[in-house]
């Protein structure tokens, strides 16, 4: 058995164009990481103001948000990606009742993780965008 945590998760797909948005330094640090590793071109935005900058100006094929942003919310930086170009939206919340998945599907969210994230499953939707 390896004591690579990454080996038994799904193939990466292409390399994808992913803005990552949010609040928390730690979580945002993590993420980034880990998406670089996995072979993603990432940007970083800590709020829904510099997300919605970014989506203005460059090109992406996934947005994975928090929903919850002190500037605004998750909810307005997809709808906004989506008025501006095809992408893939993934919530990131510490929601995760039926209610909330709802919501975040008719914000315009194509998928929905709970925190604390997990790895895998995010590498399997990426994976599946990616393909």
């Amino acid at each position: 058995m390896s004591d690579d945590p990454t080996e038994a998760l799904p193939s990466r797909g292409r390399s994808l164009r992913i803005l990552v948005v949010e609040d928390h330094g730690d979580t945002l640090r993590v993420l980034a990481r880990l998406l670089d590793h996995f072979g993603h071109q990432i940007s970083l935005a800590n709020g829904a103001q510099s997300a919605l900058e970014m989506v203005e100006s460059k090109e992406f094929d996934v947005v994975l948000s928090d929903i919850g942003l002190p500037d605004g919310s998750g909810y307005e930086v997809i709808a906004q990606a989506k008025r501006k170009q095809p992408v893939k939206g993934v919530a990131l919340t510490g929601f995760d009742k039926e209610e909330d998945i709802r919501r975040s599907k008719e914000a315009g969210f194509d998928f929905h993780l709970a925190k604390p994230v997990d790895f895998h499953e995010l590498r399997t939707i990426l994976a599946q965008v990616g393909s």
